[in-house]
C-alpha cells in the first residue's frame, strides 16, 4: 500500500471515528434534551391547571356543581359573583367575645320568634352597628363580588383569554369534562381537566413523545398532565403531585 493511500485511508478512519462518537453523544443527548423541554413546558401547563382547578372549586361553590366547559367557566370569571365571608373582629378577644354574646342575648330575648335566617340578619345588623359606633365584637359578614375582583388579583400574569389553551400546542384547548356521581349513598360533583402529552409536546421529536405514552400506559396513568378525576373523587388532585 503506498504512502498517500494510507494516510488517505488514516485519515478517513478517523473522520468515522469522530462521526460514530457524535452520533452517539448526540443519540444520548436526545432524549435528555427531551425531557428538559417537556419539564419546562410541564410547568406551564401545570400552573394553568392549577388556575382552571381554582376557578372549578369557586364555581362549585357558587352553583353547587363543576362547570362542564371551557366557555361556561370562562363566562364565570368574566360576569359571574361569588360571596366572600369577612370575619369582623378576633375570637381571641375576651372582651369583644364577652360584648357580643350580651348582644346576642339581648336579640334572642327581645325578638324571641326570630329563627333561622331572619335571625342571624337581625344579629349580624346590631352586630355592626355596635362595631361602627367603635365596640369590640366578633361577627362575620357575607359580601357578594365578581369573581374577577376576587381570584388572582396578586397575578398580573393572569390571561384568561390563554388559560384554556394547552400551552406549545398552537391553542389547542384543555379537555374539560365534569358529572355527578353517587360515591356511597351521596350525590358528589366531580370534574376533569386534560392536557395529553400529544398536544403538550408539538413540534417536540414524535417519537420520543411516543415512547412517552407508551411508559404512561405501562404504569397504568393517563398520557399528559390531569386535574382532577370524573371516576372517582380524588380531592381535585393533578396527576403530578
Amino acid at each position: 500500500m503506498n504512502k498517500g493511500l494510507k494516510i488517505g485511508l488514516e485519515v478517513l478512519l478517523a473522520l468515522l471515528i469522530c462521526l460514530l462518537a457524535w452520533l452517539t453523544i448526540k443519540s444520548v443527548q436526545k432524549p435528555v434534551k427531551f425531557n428538559q423541554e417537556l419539564k419546562a413546558r410541564s410547568e406551564v401547563a401545570i400552573q394553568r391547571l392549577k388556575d382552571i382547578r381554582t376557578l372549578q372549586v369557586a364555581f362549585k361553590s357558587v352553583n353547587g356543581r363543576f362547570s362542564p366547559s371551557v366557555d361556561s367557566l370562562k363566562m364565570f370569571y368574566e360576569s359571574g359573583k361569588m360571596d366572600i365571608v369577612m370575619q369582623i373582629g378576633s375570637l381571641d378577644d375576651s372582651i369583644a367575645v364577652a360584648n357580643t354574646d350580651v348582644i346576642k342575648k339581648a336579640i334572642q330575648k327581645a325578638n324571641p320568634r326570630l329563627k333561622g335566617d331572619n335571625l342571624n340578619v337581625k344579629l349580624t345588623a346590631a352586630l355592626s352597628e355596635a362595631y361602627q359606633a367603635g365596640q369590640k365584637v366578633v361577627f362575620s359578614t357575607v359580601t357578594e363580588i365578581p369573581v374577577k375582583d376576587t381570584l388572582f388579583r396578586s397575578r398580573p400574569d393572569f390571561c384568561i383569554d390563554s388559560l384554556f389553551y394547552i400551552p406549545f400546542s398552537g391553542k389547542q384547548l384543555t379537555e374539560m369534562e365534569s358529572t355527578i356521581k353517587t360515591v356511597s349513598g351521596v350525590q358528589v360533583p366531580l370534574f376533569e381537566a386534560r392536557m395529553p402529552y400529544k398536544a403538550l409536546c408539538l413540534g417536540m421529536d414524535n417519537q420520543l413523545r411516543i415512547n412517552k405514552d407508551a411508559e404512561c400506559r405501562d404504569q397504568n396513568k393517563y398520557e399528559g398532565l390531569q386535574v382532577g378525576s370524573v371516576t372517582a373523587p380524588n380531592n381535585n388532585a393533578g396527576n403530578w403531585e
